[in-house]
């Protein structure tokens, strides 16, 4: 589905004050080499996807931390948008960084295995 200009601009504006947040306000340590891929922000802004990416060995940790923070987050996003509605908030771990770097790896062994007589 085509996104219109004015969804991607909401999508872009939540990504970046999560963010600010993640970097600026919350002090939890397991939050910290989170990285917020993108945001996906319903039509109404009642709900957004907030889809990160982390170290495969934090999977789990990162989870609880976000479960943790989430009402912080979704408050401090509340104060610095404008919008009619704090959105529920959905941490979605992003792995296709992780999938891409094994892929590349299984490249790179097979490059190698051919390059051997």
């Amino acid at each position: 589905m085509k996104q219109r200009s004015s969804s991607r601009k909401v999508n872009e504006q939540a990504r970046e004050v999560v963010s600010n947040i993640l970097l600026f306000e919350i002090a939890d340590p397991r939050l910290h080499l989170v990285t917020i891929v993108a945001c996906e922000v319903s039509f109404d802004r009642s709900a957004c996807r907030v889809f990160y990416s982390t170290d495969p060995d934090r999977y789990d940790e990162v989870a609880e931390a976000f479960t943790a923070a989430s009402g912080h987050i979704r408050s401090e996003m509340a104060q610095r948008l404008s919008w009619r509605v704090a959105p529920e908030l959905r941490f979605v771990l992003d792995e296709t960084v992780d999938q891409a770097e094994r892929i590349a790896q299984a490249l790179e062994r097979d490059a190698l295995r051919n390059r051997q007589p």
